[in-house]
């Protein structure tokens, strides 16, 4: 350990494997670290509670498969979904050291870095896949030429150089992390090839070394794999370069950014809104549908050793609310702070000086805005999908349980009976199992008629649509005067897929009523019990449409004009819009084929069950006939059976409620401990009904 309290890269015993609930107890709070875990925590249960529900579920057979897709798929988005926090400024403007104070100060050190100048020359994204190791991939410049989008060479592992990381040895981590600023000289027509150099706008171009070369990023992206406890609760950090600059990633602005759940925006309380940053917030960061926060960070530049404590607050206050006003930002929105002394305070237990940093405004911020909506997002879809698997569970159990009574009722009346009584339940038996095949071919006209009605609903949101609609937007702004008809094509391009929408959703409206119809005649001839759902609600992706217009569209105005006539830019915008629509429309065609095959599954459910009741009732008939002793054996062994399924009953409904609970966080004792769940619930769902078809 060094011997100097203020030194901030010595290195401790440990890395950032401590579990953060332990901060608790120490002397300096972390509100939104603590807040996120805390959300962690909460999936992790949730998660748990849902997969004890299939686990019984399956062990009882009473899972079918469409069900068990259901619960299985929310399964993983509780496991696997992402909270994507993107921190962008300008050069020199704190904004790595701010991360390092929120993230990293327990690694007791800096960990990405920060210093004066330019020092993130690349996006970097700072995440945690337990598939691969701890590590440092690099994605190089001259990936660009190609054309491939991120998302592609995500899945093209060749292209990236690895670096290993030791997570142990905080030193050696901090220094692996310094590749992210590398460069390279290049020749001005290799700088012009890869979008570093514009011949008309030369102001932006970089400096020319000394042999007529210039200074450019050795990498496109970094990509760092750590197991930081945080990384691992679903976190994902991204560091972005200054987005003004010549040469800045296209995929980093009509990409990653617009898929950001926030976006902190940081600023220099010394400089204020500079030329360079207002550009930036206009251009990529201005769109009302961001979560955006403002910090106007090194406010500790700002204090006047000669000056009051009133006159120095005074100064910082009128800084904010410049800020508010010229980038049209409520106060409430603005945090002024001190990254460093923030990271000092964490790193030394200075609980005044974290306070004097005013760093825990911005994340309690983060904590009771951000995080209880990412909660809630879960909880609802928790609760759908509980509610129809109950249901559906609910009723293959009373359809068990009524062949049992029947089953019953039936034996009971055998006693005292003849063989010759037997043998006419024996035909009886035999006769409704003829007449209950028949419906074989009616469920299998059915199939045909649903599989084919599917595929017409599936084809209105598949990608061919979607692909054409994106590349006749693209072709008319290619032939728009001045790019001036850019706009107005984007515009009616999400005409276009709203309109897809709304007929996927009248169209799997008419599916289901068809189902209806068809369950209605098997129910009422052939004594099933099918449910019919309501169709899948496709709203919720018409929002998520709107969001992307409104992330997009900021870059299809006057002044981006002379951006949509360079036709690098113009496919690279053509290809981040059909990554984020591809999306969309695959997330609303599989929760129609999902839904599609929880309705349809309980069809094979039943027919199965019914096929063995028919089954079970002949072999006990055949055993009465062969030994009068059997008959009251079977009485009881029906009586067991039923009782069971009755125990099954009773624990099923305590599962789902448990579940239901950690899903209202009814269960989550730490949540007021770390101040999470502010927000009300949502309204509860309506119990689940059964549509009787």
């Amino acid at each position: 350990m060094s011997e100097h309290p203020h030194d901030l890269n010595s290195t401790p015993p440990t890395l950032v494997e401590s579990v953060l609930a332990e901060a608790s107890s120490g002397s300096v709070q972390e509100p939104f670290v603590r807040s996120l875990d805390a959300l962690g925590v909460w999936r992790v249960t949730l998660e748990e509670r849902v997969r004890d529900l299939v686990r019984f579920l399956r062990e009882q057979g009473l899972l079918d498969e469409g069900a068990g897709d259901l619960l299985d798929s929310l399964r993983q988005r509780l496991a696997s979904e992402k909270l994507v926090v993107a921190f962008v400024a300008e050069f020199s403007r704190g904004k790595s050291e701010l991360i390092n104070a929120i993230f990293f100060a327990d690694a007791g050190r800096r960990i990405m870095p920060a210093s004066p100048g330019r020092t993130t020359m690349c996006p970097v994204e700072l995440g945690w896949d337990p598939e691969d190791p701890p590590g440092l991939s690099l994605l190089p410049i001259e990936t660009r030429l190609d054309g491939a989008s991120l998302a592609e060479l995500r899945g093209q592992p060749r292209l990236w150089h690895r670096q290993s990381i030791d997570v142990s040895d905080p030193a050696s981590f901090a220094h692996a992390l310094n590749a992210v600023k590398g460069v390279r000289a290049a020749t001005v027509d290799e700088a012009r090839q890869l979008g570093f150099w514009d011949d008309e706008q030369p102001a932006d171009n970089p400096p020319m070394l000394d042999d007529g070369q210039v200074e450019i990023p050795l990498w496109r992206h970094a990509v760092i794999n750590v197991p930081h406890p945080l990384l691992k609760r679903g976190l994902v950090v991204l560091d972005t370069p200054g987005l003004n600059a010549i040469g800045a990633e296209p995929e980093l602005t009509v990409g990653l950014l617009p898929s950001a759940h926030v976006v902190v925006f940081v600023l220099g309380a010394d400089t204020g809104v500079t030329k360079s940053d207002l550009e930036i917030w206009r251009d990529h960061l201005a769109s009302q549908s961001l979560t955006r926060y403002v910090v106007l960070n090194k406010i500790d530049a700002l204090v006047d050793p000669l000056s009051s404590t009133e006159e120095n607050e005074a100064q910082i206050t009128q800084q904010c609310v410049q800020v508010s006003r010229t980038l049209e930002m409520p106060m409430g929105r603005v945090f002024p702070l001190s990254a460093r002394q923030a990271l000092e305070a964490r790193v030394e237990g200075n609980a005044q000086l974290l306070a004097d940093s005013r760093l825990l405004a911005l994340e309690q911020a983060l904590a009771q805005e951000l995080l209880p909506q990412r909660r809630a997002v879960f909880e609802q879809l928790t609760l759908e999908a509980l509610a129809v698997v109950q249901q559906q569970t609910s009723r293959n159990l009373t359809d068990l349980r009524r062949h049992l009574t029947e089953q019953l009722h039936e034996l009971r009346g055998l006693r005292g009976r003849n063989s010759g009584k037997v043998a006419l339940m024996l035909q009886r038996v035999g006769a409704e199992t003829v007449e209950f095949e028949r419906c074989t071919t009616q469920i299998q006209a059915l199939r045909t008629v649903h599989s084919r009605t599917l595929r017409s609903v599936l084809n209105g949101v598949s990608g061919e649509p979607l692909r054409a609609l994106v590349d006749g937007m693209v072709r008319s702004i290619r032939e728009s005067f001045l790019k001036l008809g850019a706009r107005r094509s984007f515009v009616q391009l999400f005409a276009d897929l709203r309109l897809a929408l709304d007929t996927a959703q009248k169209d799997a409206q008419d599916l289901r009523d068809l189902l209806a119809g068809s369950f209605a005649r098997l129910n009422a001839e052939y004594g099933f019990s099918l449910a019919t759902p309501s169709a899948p609600e496709l709203s919720r992706f018409r929002d998520d449409l709107a969001l992307i217009e409104r992330n997009y569209v900021q870059y299809l105005g006057l002044s981006q004009a002379m951006r949509l006539a360079q036709p690098r830019f113009l496919e690279q915008f053509r290809r981040m819009l059909m990554s984020r629509l591809r999306v969309v429309f695959e997330s609303a065609a599989s929760e129609i084929e999902l839904w599609s095959r929880t309705t349809s599954a309980q069809v094979d459910a039943q027919l199965r069950e019914r096929r063995k009741a028919f089954k079970r009732r002949r072999e006990s008939l055949e055993r009465i006939r062969m030994a009068a002793s059997d008959l009251e054996a079977r009485l009881l062994e029906i009586e067991a059976q039923d009782q069971r399924l009755a125990s099954i009953e009773v624990r099923l409904h305590a599962l789902f409620e448990r579940s239901r609970r950690a899903a209202t966080r009814h269960e989550m004792g730490l949540a007021s401990d770390f101040g999470l769940f502010q927000s009300p619930p949502p309204a509860a769902l309506p119990a689940p009904t059964a549509t009787s078809a």
